[in-house]
């Protein structure tokens, strides 16, 4: 009886913390899947001229692939990335936030993952807000370069 009173609380929990209409502008359910190369990351052909993919929370980096929602989709994005020079990156996730409702997800929701990036003479780390539940075109962010 417990177990079904704190299943209860964290439902009502999250419900509360989830809008019924998602904030997210650039969700595409009609975008090409993604496709894995033989390196192991997705391919991307498309540079990103909008400053807000990826940086913005409302506009963040679409990956979801063949209903897995794990952290490899993250790093088959971000390890296809480099710096601005073509610098090597290193990412580290920071957090999940900003739950929106989704269709994919058992829980009704789904939440952004915050990752930040570093490079060799950056004078100041890059957040990006990677999103493993919905679809979208597959671009490399604003400043950033492919491997």
């Amino acid at each position: 009886m417990r177990k079904i009173a704190i299943l209860f609380i964290v439902s009502l929990l999250i419900s509360a913390c989830v809008s019924t209409r998602s904030t997210l502008k650039n969700v595409d359910d009609s975008a090409p899947d993604l496709i894995v190369n033989h390196n192991n990351t997705f391919e991307i052909k498309l540079f990103s001229t909008d400053k807000k993919y990826g940086y913005d929370k409302d506009y963040p980096i679409n990956i979801f692939y063949q209903n897995s929602k794990s952290d490899s989709n993250q790093g088959r994005f971000l390890d296809a990335l480099a710096g601005p020079k073509g610098e090597k990156i290193t990412y580290t996730k920071l957090e999940s936030c900003c739950p929106f409702p989704t269709k994919r997800s058992d829980m009704g929701a789904g939440f952004l993952d915050v990752y930040e990036l570093k490079w060799e003479g950056q004078k100041k780390p890059v957040l990006l807000y990677l999103n493993i539940y919905e679809k979208g075109i597959l671009m490399v962010p604003f400043g950033l370069r492919l491997k």
